[in-house]
């Protein structure tokens, strides 16, 4: 048996240079990198598919907000010129046959053991190696782990009263049925209103009898103005690719390619100023909050740009009680990821769809035929829970993580995850996260964040291996510091008012920390290239490799 195949847990542990948890986007990127480096490579993925969060969030109508030909690898110019998207915001099916071709185009299923769960890492001090023990009792062991878990792959399931009582059918956006799902006829209650419902809420209404829809915070949402892409888009994209991906990376803030705002919204007359925001709103897409280079930053600035979209709601919802509701009114808009929707809005004209503010009538208890609220009961033949993820950090504290002197990293992370540029945390020496918490993350063009973590994780064991190195850590020092810049960064924006997953707010108990970096892909890109050339600053490479590791990582690196 050699040590790519999968093995049951009687049989020797495997050993491999690199394990990678995940197979989505993150970890087939790892996967095809690190192999053509020469490192032996296990992935293990909890899923039967590749796809990560494409793979779970089949839910009605679920897509991505950043524009397909955007939200796409760019390492191999071949797969963007052959890859057909077929509408702008490409569909989860959609992204999950990239996904699946992605895999088969190279080769990577052959190194994925999938339906396994990755219960348990433990890094011995002594051999400087990582034991992971997985969910088929199996254990295999590595020099290097990287944690490729995604940021919103951990769903979160509130806690009410009486559910195991409920009779009914109950789903989650996150971990949605691999069957279509047929509300026809039925009562419907959709507990959440964020992007998964603002998503599937138009969908399940034109089914549903009747849909019951609780909200508990109104988020702000823009058209997504979602059309088929011609011929012709498709090969503006693929014509410009070079500089579109080189803007991405080096100028945009959040890694998506559009003219960036050269003034802020008060440079503008009120009319000149409401023209803009009506030709974002017409245009569709997350490029609305590009309109002012400000509106991340002053108070007053963001208010034109909320008052645009609450105008916006008071047009389209008939019932001004109704569309009251749902103006967001306690955070500033893009402080919460604005939604992109299509139709969202106009839905709650439909007669068979109700809206439920629970912040006025809470929901008391699900009982065995719908659930109560306030002091009303509604009948429900199904309840979707679009409650969202416990996000950046939940994937990776589901797994028992012992660093140096047996230290765990949720202990660690207890107060709020620590690490230093989003790629390591001390006191766990060569183990590395993929767009982590202190990264641009979920606050950029996910693949773009991606493929730049793992160019340079691969770099660095590439680097590594080149000193004969056979550790590298974080220094307590440099992620007191880059802890420290995180914070500094997100406190000179509007972003931590609002009480959103970017704090860990919507998961009771959880610390309220602002998790991403928001200083920018481009300006991180730089400060990690610069790391990188001061000979990995702020890392402590350390040990060596025996004579005949050396010898036997550089034979497999000159034969792949």
């Amino acid at each position: 048996m050699t040590a790519g195949e999968g093995r049951p847990g009687n049989v020797p542990q495997a050993h491999y240079d690199v394990i990678v948890v995940g197979a989505g986007f993150a970890g087939m990127y790892l996967l095809h990198r690190l192999r053509g480096q020469g490192f032996t490579v296990r992935v293990f993925e909890q899923g039967s598919g590749v796809g990560g969060t494409w793979y779970w969030n089949r839910y009605p109508g679920a897509r991505c907000d950043v524009e397909s030909m955007q939200y796409s690898y760019s390492f191999s110019e071949e797969l963007q010129q052959e890859w057909d998207w077929s509408e702008r915001y490409a569909p989860q099916p959609e992204i999950l046959a990239y996904a699946d071709h992605v895999a088969d185009r190279f080769d990577l299923r052959r190194d994925i053991q999938f339906d396994t769960r990755v219960e348990a890492a433990l890094f011995d001090e002594h051999e400087q190696r990582w034991t992971v023990t997985t969910s088929d009792g199996a254990t295999a062991s590595a020099q290097f782990v990287v944690l490729a878990t995604g940021c919103l792959s951990n769903a979160r399931m509130p806690d009410i009263a009486g559910a195991a009582d409920y009779k009914g059918a109950i789903y989650h956006t996150a971990h949605w049925p691999h069957r279509p799902v047929d509300f026809t006829g039925l009562r419907v209650g959709v507990i959440g209103t964020g992007s998964s419902a603002i998503q599937s809420i138009p969908l399940i209404a034109e089914q549903a009898e009747r849909l019951t829809v609780f909200q508990r915070t109104a988020n702000f949402s823009v058209p997504a103005r979602n059309a088929p892409l011609t011929a012709e888009e498709r090969q503006w994209f693929r014509d410009n690719y070079p500089e579109i991906r080189r803007k991405a990376r080096e100028e945009m803030r959040n890694g998506i390619f559009t003219e960036p705002p050269q003034k802020g919204a008060f440079d503008d007359p009120d009319e000149v100023r409401r023209q803009n925001y009506e030709g974002r709103w017409t245009s569709g897409g997350l490029t609305f909050m590009a309109a002012y280079n400000n509106l991340a930053l002053e108070k007053a600035a963001n208010d034109t740009a909320a008052d645009f979209i609450r105008g916006k709601i008071a047009e389209i919802v008939k019932d001004p009680v109704v569309a009251g509701k749902l103006q967001p009114t306690n955070h500033p808009v893009g402080s919460k990821r604005i939604c992109v929707d299509t139709d969202y809005y106009a839905t709650f004209n439909r007669p068979n769809v109700e809206l439920v503010d629970l912040r006025a009538d809470p929901i008391d208890r699900i009982v065995p035929d719908g659930l109560r609220a306030g002091v009303r009961h509604y009948p429900l033949d199904a309840i979707v829970f679009a409650t969202g993820f416990d996000a950046m950090t939940g994937s990776v504290a589901k797994i028992a993580i012992r660093g140096r002197a047996g230290r765990t990293l949720n202990d660690k992370w207890a107060e709020g995850p620590r690490t230093y540029l989003g790629l390591m945390t001390e006191g766990f020496p060569n183990l590395f996260v993929v767009t982590g918490p202190g990264s641009p993350s979920v606050l950029s063009n996910m693949i773009l964040s991606i493929e730049q973590h793992v160019d340079w994780i691969t770099d660095c064991l590439v680097a590594m291996r080149d000193r004969g190195a056979a550790c590298i850590e974080a220094t307590r020092q440099a992620e007191d510091n880059w802890v420290a810049h995180v914070n500094e960064v997100a406190a000179g924006t509007l972003y931590p008012q609002a009480n959103s997953w970017y704090m860990g707010a919507n998961v009771p108990g959880k610390p309220r920390v602002f998790m991403p970096y928001i200083g920018g892909v481009g300006v991180y890109r730089q400060i990690c290239n610069d790391v990188a050339a001061k000979g990995y600053e702020g890392f402590v490479m350390s040990g060596s490799l025996t004579a005949e590791r050396r010898t036997a990582e550089s034979e497999r690196a000159v034969a792949n």
